[in-house]
């Protein structure tokens, strides 16, 4: 069974970090390009960055340059998204997403994933 895990959210203070993980099971994420989105209430969901099946080309969103960073630990099964100098927007569930593809390309754009986890929430409050 194909699964995806998202963990690491919280609640944090403005100005603080935290890094989420998207961690697969019954696949492996060697052939899979990631991404990573989020939702807020109230409003549509967004691509925050993303990165390819060989790690080689990552994409952020304008609203997150600079502060956020995805990586990926193949042996590990995982995907993280490093996220510092959080804002109150920044406040959303996070979804990590997967699709399988061997180019070095990744899409910040939901309707290309074909796998979703569940979600994690992260709210930046003081």
């Amino acid at each position: 069974q194909v699964r995806l895990v998202e963990s690491g959210g919280g609640l944090v203070q403005p100005g603080g970090s935290l890094r989420l993980s998207c961690a697969a099971s019954g696949f492996t994420l060697d052939y899979y390009a990631i991404g990573w989105f989020r939702q807020a209430p109230g409003k549509e969901r967004e691509g925050v960055a993303c990165i390819s099946s060989s790690g080689g080309t990552t994409n952020y969103a304008d609203s997150v340059k600079g502060r956020f960073t995805i990586s990926r630990d193949n042996g590990k099964n995982t995907v993280y998204l490093q996220m510092n100098s959080l804002d109150p927007d920044d406040t959303a569930v996070y979804y990590c997403a997967a699709r399988i593809s061997r180019i070095s390309a990744c899409v910040p754009h939901g309707s290309w994933y074909d796998y979703w986890g569940q979600g994690t929430q992260v709210t930046v409050s003081s």
